[in-house]
């Protein structure tokens, strides 16, 4: 429920407050009753394995995370936010990586300047049942380029914060670049006259920029 309160966020005891756009909302702290899917079984081993090679790390590969701290900041909280310690910095670069199939760095890579992200509109169509989803791609991107989506919403929704990583985006053909077999891998077919929401984020030896979001309604058939 909404309440009026000092800004605050995390758990205390049975509840949970959280910092909306809407403003101060706490509710009780839910219980995870569903077994984790297999993606979500995936990515903890990947994230576990970034984590262990930490320890392997030498003093001075260590020390090289530690460069220019400023250039990597938590998430904002509250309307704060700080500088992260370098084993963090290490995992953030190398779960990225991961996710473009590459291999880890023990040292850290220089970070990236990026261009304008060269992805537009979200276009569907439906042909009896068969939902393509297409990125609009006019330019050639320079750098690879993450697909995130969401589970598919209900027409009204306009906002959602929790997207997964589908996968890299497959190269563009004539202006567009089909994310159809990314999206329904992980969701299966989008039901017509629901949402889909994308954000798709440059990343380049581990760095991101800031995610591009598009959504669009799914035709009827």
């Amino acid at each position: 429920m909404k309440i009026l309160d000092i800004p605050q966020s995390g758990a205390c005891a049975d509840f949970v407050s959280v910092r909306t756009r809407y403003g101060q909302i706490r509710r009780r702290r839910g219980v995870i009753r569903k077994a984790p899917s297999d993606a979500q079984l995936r990515h903890r081993a990947k994230f576990g394995g970034i984590r262990a090679l930490w320890r392997i790390a030498t003093p001075a590969q260590k020390a090289t995370w530690a460069t220019d701290p400023e250039t990597v900041r938590s998430r904002p909280s509250l309307g704060q936010s700080g500088t992260l310690p370098p084993y963090l910095v290490f995992v953030k670069v190398n779960t990225i990586r991961a996710s473009q199939g590459l291999p880890p760095v023990f040292t850290r890579p220089q970070p990236h300047k990026f261009d304008a992200n060269p992805v537009g509109e979200l276009v569907t169509t439906n042909t009896g049942g068969v939902v393509d989803l297409k990125l609009s791609v006019p330019t050639t991107p320079t750098t690879d380029i993450l697909v995130l989506g969401a589970a598919p919403c209900s027409a009204g929704v306009s906002f959602v914060n929790h997207y997964v990583i589908l996968g890299r985006l497959p190269a563009p053909e004539a202006g567009y670049s089909s994310i159809r077999k990314l999206y329904v891998d992980r969701y299966g077919e989008p039901a017509a006259g629901t949402r889909v929401f994308i954000r798709t984020r440059q990343v380049c030896d581990g760095w991101t920029d800031f995610p591009i979001q598009t959504s669009t309604l799914v035709p009827a058939g």
